[in-house]
């Protein structure tokens, strides 16, 4: 395997090093597995190059564009492929017809503001929007808040173009049932891969099985598995159905089948311009769960939860202390509910026709009404989730490995109770945050990945909450994925035989396992390969600075979670984290990428694995301008400054 000769073939770049190579190691999961190598490809012929490489010399590429998954999809042992640095270009847009065609590594936000001009924007938005990337999207089916007005983007991507195992160039997209009939003729791979999947599919055996298991229809946030369900809605094999597309499968499949270079996707008309959002107040969360059935019964633009935890962790950080201004009292939950309209008052009336809906029922005890601009301030405070519960100052954290449920809006409020029973069973205070509006909580029930038993116990509490999903018929994950914490449970939530389709769907189309393996299909037990080492002492350092505050220097630096805050760029989110890498847009120079490497420095040592030079981390720490910026704006608050500082004292 010659790594060398494959760098001199790239029009891009491939990096060898330690360095870039534990900078890739991790996502925003709780995993870690260092790749061979780090690819920046500039466009579809250096894909092909790798694919090609990666065939001869039995090696995998793992797509990866901001890496702000949260279920280990861009770790792995292959080559990490990193389309976000080159391949970020908007290509086409079509206003007539209402689609844009981009490269994967564009970010949502980008997108939108690109598209403003012409009355359009890509409606699925995640809490991550600011840095997230088509093609991440594209690779997860991944949703947000709005999900429940604009739906998923699974129902927005019309055409792919693709590299397939074999090297070639493969165009899907929607095809009539003639169309469909001329790819079954021919023995390339593409045609292979229509064949296959007609010959599964036409089977009244195989069809009842996907319906029976397959999480309800219903349930529009389904990211379980590989999507044989949707193409079972077709016309090829349900009589009025729409044209057959394989968009739908690939959409969700997390890089395992192909890999793709461009995307076309459809758009929306922009939302109407006024926006009124009610923050329900509620003394409990059980209450706020089945006011929940209220609200989406007044078709919000979208209905979004924060548990007490949540709210708490909040307070301690800078940057979002000014956005709880709208707070009254002490609440255990509150609901955020989003109403839109022409006018202010048109917006407004909605929201209040839903407020004395609440009344009625009883719910809540607060209802205030937030416009803009303070209505971004709300949001912002929901979407700094996942980042301001790392700053939780103990090893027992709350950790994101049931966070992604989904089940029928009206199961809600039961599945919920029967879940806080469960967390009751295992000693557990979950933490509660979601698109509720959708039947989608994150929960995040809180282990010490530091020790034997605290993963012991994760695993325990992961195959309880999958039996759990099964029984409401739900999906395990709604908008994030399988990836590696969740690819273990598909059997139980798909059934076996539908388990050995998806099997023979990834053997047709990836016969080498090249692409992203051991994810949906092949994944190993969801406790390996996690980030933190178990039951070793917790190394001591002797700093120059005071870190007593968080207990310690390493602490401090595992407060990064790898949300990727640092990838923001000023003129999408309108703040600026790490200048930085505004200047380079190179991963190595982001925040996150600084936190990686001193927590390698600071724990791998006694692991039979190198520790870096203290030049090498150096030279990384070094581009931090000590502007602070990383403390104001990242929501886990991590003062990398000072970090930086600590080591040139050295």
């Amino acid at each position: 395997m010659n790594l060398q000769a494959l760098a001199a073939q790239l029009e891009g770049e491939l990096h060898t090093d330690k360095l870039h190579r534990t900078l890739y190691a991790t996502d925003a999961s709780i995993y870690r597995e260092l790749p061979l190598a780090v690819a920046y490809p500039k466009g579809a012929e250096d894909i092909q190059k790798l694919v090609r490489f990666a065939q001869e010399n039995q090696v995998s590429l793992i797509p990866r564009t901001a890496g702000t998954s949260l279920a280990g999809q861009c770790v792995g042992p292959g080559i990490v492929v990193d389309v976000s640095r080159y391949m970020n270009k908007i290509l086409e847009v079509n206003v007539e017809e209402n689609w844009v065609r981009v490269q994967p590594g564009v970010i949502r936000d980008e997108l939108n503001v690109f598209l403003k001009p012409y009355g359009l924007f890509f409606g699925p938005i995640t809490a991550t929007a600011t840095r997230a990337m088509i093609g991440g999207m594209v690779g997860n089916n991944s949703s947000g808040t709005t999900s429940i007005k604009y739906g998923v983007t699974r129902d927005h991507v019309m055409e792919l173009h693709t590299i397939l195992s074999d090297g070639s160039n493969t165009v899907f997209k929607s095809l009539s049932a003639n169309e469909f009939q001329e790819k079954l003729n021919g023995n390339t791979l593409e045609c292979k891969i229509y064949q296959q999947i007609y010959n599964e599919l036409n089977d009244s055996d195989a069809q009842e099985e996907i319906r029976k298991e397959f999480p309800k229809p219903n349930i529009h946030r389904r990211s379980t598995g590989y999507a044989v369900d949707e193409l079972l809605k077709s016309n090829i094999f349900t009589s009025g159905g729409p044209d057959f597309n394989f968009c739908k499968l690939l959409t969700g499949s997390e890089g395992t089948l192909a890999f793709t270079t461009e995307i076309k996707l459809h758009l929306n008309p922009l939302p109407p311009p006024e926006e009124a959002t009610v923050c329900a107040h509620f003394a409990t969360l059980s209450e706020s769960l089945e006011a929940t059935l209220v609200a989406m019964r007044h078709q919000p633009y979208a209905c979004e939860l924060m548990d007490k935890f949540t709210l708490d962790c909040t307070k301690e950080n800078i940057s979002l202390q000014k956005n709880r201004f709208f707070l009254q009292g002490d609440p255990e939950a509150i609901l955020i509910i989003e109403f839109r309209g022409e006018t202010r008052e048109e917006a407004t009336a909605l929201a209040e026709a839903m407020i004395a809906d609440m009344h009625i029922a009883g719910f809540g005890y607060a209802f205030p009404i937030v416009y803009p601009p303070d209505a971004k301030k709300v949001m912002a405070l929901r979407a700094a989730g996942f980042g301001v519960l790392s700053n939780v100052k103990t090893d027992t954290k709350p950790i994101e490995f049931v966070e992604d449920t989904a089940v029928d809006l009206p199961d809600l409020p039961a599945y919920i109770e029967e879940f806080r029973n469960l967390m009751t069973e295992f000693g557990q205070q979950a933490v509660y945050y979601a698109h509720a509006g959708a039947g989608e909580l994150h929960i995040r029930p809180s282990v010490n990945l530091k020790t034997s038993e605290g993963v012991r116990q994760m695993h325990a509490i992961a195959e309880a909450s999958a039996k759990l999903v099964k029984k409401y018929n739900g999906s395990l994950s709604g908008e994030h994925g399988d990836g590696r914490v969740r690819g273990e449970f598909i059997p139980l939530m798909l059934g076996n035989k539908n388990f050995e389709l998806l099997k023979r769907i990834k053997e047709t189309w990836d016969p080498y396992h090249i692409f992203n393996p051991n994810k949906i299909t092949g994944a190993p037990p969801m406790d390996q390969d996690l980030r933190y080492v178990q039951d070793v002492p917790k190394p001591e350092f002797d700093t120059v600075f005071d870190f007593s505050e968080t207990g310690g220097i390493l602490r401090t630096t595992e407060k990064c979670g790898g949300s990727g805050d640092c990838r923001k760029l000023a003129h999408v989110s309108g703040g600026v984290m790490c200048p930085s890498y505004m200047a380079t847009r190179n991963e190595k120079d982001t925040t996150r990428a600084r936190a990686n490497t001193l927590r390698e420095f600071l724990t791998r040592s006694e692991n039979g694995e190198n520790r870096f030079a203290h030049e090498e981390l150096k030279n990384v720490m070094d581009l931090c301008l000590s502007c602070k910026g990383c403390t104001s704006e990242c929501p886990s608050n991590v003062d990398m400054s000072t970090l930086k500082a600590e080591f040139l004292h050295q």
